[in-house]
């Protein structure tokens, strides 16, 4: 009972994170874009991160696909994390290093949610 309730905080956690930056995504908010233009990859990285985060999201609240929604998240959140240490810093645009935070905390219950699944990630490897 206490394992689900902890999944359950972890995939909601992480969902409504990776849902809520979307909106910013697709709609062109001026931070997105600024963001995307600094990594050289914008319109097509930040569209194209928005969908591999709508499909992470909708995955880790599927139980039966929590963790291959884990596992798109954490390579998400690892690749935003060295985004933000190697070339953008951790605050963007006066922000307090909020989605700096996002990211972390999203790759945590990533993790968490890979570690609680491990024994469905075992099995694909027999």
């Amino acid at each position: 009972m206490k394992r689900e309730v902890i999944m359950w905080i972890l995939r909601i956690t992480a969902s409504v994170i990776l849902l809520q930056t979307l909106f910013f995504k697709f709609s062109g908010a001026e931070e997105s874009v600024y963001i995307f233009s600094c990594l050289g990859i914008e319109p097509y990285g930040r569209i194209g991160s928005g969908i591999a985060e709508l499909i992470a999201a909708i995955l880790i609240v599927i139980p039966r696909a929590t963790w291959i929604g884990a596992f798109a998240a954490a390579g998400i959140m690892f690749g935003a994390i060295l985004s933000h240490l190697f070339v953008l810093g951790i605050e963007i645009q006066n922000d307090g290093g909020l989605l700096f935070a996002l990211a972390v905390i999203t790759l945590f219950c990533s993790l968490g949610l890979l570690y609680l699944n491990k024994k469905q990630l075992f099995n694909l490897l027999n």
